[in-house]
């Protein structure tokens, strides 16, 4: 019964890696051919066969099998179970995924969850209170760093989150039939097509694209690189993790004591293309990052923050923040949130050219000036935020302005903090040259 259990638990699981395996083995028949396919296909089933039933004549084989390929053969092998190796990771991730989603429904804590961490607490008697006081005096700084040998393109990366969502996309359309019809575990041919034909596409991408650089990386590149991880996860999924923490503890607002750190582009010590100008590039990028995100999600409140000034009453502050700005359009005249976020958009258009150069994707109504700090530009956000919940309207800050408010405390202008690090015998030089003057 147990193995039962266990099988019907990964059974999701299997039938992904089976899709993404069936996909990528359709794509190398049609790539490369029925020949290059069977090669393939011989190398897996010697493999499983030794592997599985430590089956010897299986491994003569399989090596003398090796032994023969050509070059070109065995750039293919190569490549074809890299891909599978990579695809089965993905499966394995929204696997976890679907179960820690499968545990919190079923009120069931997982080891490793906030959740588990606070219960914990609180049995040694430790009270929320006190750990929200704790976190409010600390300091935690995950720092990326750069190893130049490991990092995968961003062609890969890109192309491996797509296959991650059309995944996630295709559970939640599988779990909608189930609930629909309860006897029916399956979506409907037009969907699976659909997402099957989006899949392929993907798989075809990544077939297509070189696995490894033909050029060195530069700081430049490692730069990019970690940023990528800005732009996917830590702005949005940082403040989740703030949010989930103070439901959890019921304290109200917890302190930002978790911000981000990196060392790329300011360590001299471990790569001798790092220099002064690595360094300003960085910041300019970083700064680019993190206010290119909140223009989007300023835009983006602009849309659902329609309220009229009409049917509900606004702050003071909240007025004068509207009255000071640049739009004028007469069908916004009495809708104070939208005009007070369409000044705040021309500021951070402005800030964004100030810091790193770069144009918004959508053009100010009017020029504005750029703040001069992210306390400021924070500020006016809160001044929303307390309207808002003055007046009724806390529910419309929950999605998008509270994350904003947070990301911008933990991430501010700067993005991230960049630690110098230098060899000691350059600040011996430094020292000394500043004390014989």
């Amino acid at each position: 019964m147990a193995s039962t259990r266990k099988n019907d638990k990964d059974q999701p699981l299997i039938d992904d890696i089976r899709l993404l395996g069936r996909i990528l083995g359709d794509v190398i028949r049609e790539q490369e051919g029925a020949a290059a396919f069977d090669l393939i296909e011989q190398v897996r089933q010697l493999s499983v066969a030794f592997r599985r039933d430590a089956d010897h004549e299986a491994d003569r084989a399989l090596k003398k099998l090796l032994k023969g390929l050509s070059a070109d053969q065995t750039v293919s092998v190569i490549r074809a179970f890299t891909y599978f190796s990579h695809l089965a990771n993905l499966a394995e991730d929204r696997h976890h995924i679907r179960r820690r989603t499968i545990r919190e429904r079923a009120g069931d804590t997982q080891e490793g969850s906030i959740d588990v961490a606070l219960a914990r607490l609180r049995w040694a008697g430790i009270a929320p209170s006190t750990v929200a006081q704790t976190l409010a005096g600390s300091y935690v700084s995950p720092v990326l760093t750069a190893h130049p040998t490991e990092v995968q393109r961003k062609s890969i990366l890109d192309a491996e989150r797509a296959i991650a969502k059309l995944l996630a996309e295709r559970g939640d359309l599988a779990e909608r039939a189930q609930l629909y019809n309860s006897a029916r575990d399956a979506l409907t041919p037009r969907e699976l097509a659909s997402n099957e034909a989006q899949l392929r596409a993907r798989v075809t991408q990544l077939w297509q694209t070189r696995l490894l650089r033909y050029s060195k990386l530069t700081v430049a590149d490692e730069i990019e690189n970690a940023l990528s991880y800005y732009e996917a996860t830590f702005l949005r999924e940082i403040p989740k993790i703030y949010a989930e923490l103070e439901q959890s503890l019921g304290q109200g607002s917890v302190a930002s004591f978790l911000r981000m750190g990196q060392w790329i582009g300011g360590d001299r010590d471990g790569n001798p293309n790092v220099g002064a100008d690595t360094l300003v590039q960085a910041l300019r990028r970083q700064s680019e990052v993190a206010l290119r995100h909140y223009l989007t999600e300023v835009h983006l409140l602009g849309a659902e923050l329609s309220l009229s000034a009409r049917l509900v009453e606004v702050s003071s502050d909240m007025q004068r923040l509207a009255e000071s700005s640049p739009d004028t359009s007469e069908h916004r005249q009495d809708e104070p949130y939208r005009r007070a976020l369409t000044g705040i958009y021309a500021r951070l258009a402005a800030t964004l050219a100030e810091l790193s150069g770069g144009q918004a994707a959508r053009h100010a109504v009017a020029p504005q000036n750029a703040y001069p700090h992210a306390q400021e530009f924070l500020a006016e956000l809160r001044t929303i935020e307390q309207s808002l919940a003055t007046h009724h309207g806390e529910a419309l800050g929950a999605q998008r302005l509270h994350p904003l408010i947070r990301a911008v405390e933990v991430f501010g202008f700067h993005l991230a903090t960049v630690d110098l690090r230098q060899s000691s015998d350059q600040h011996e030089r430094v020292l000394t040259e500043l004390l014989a003057t």
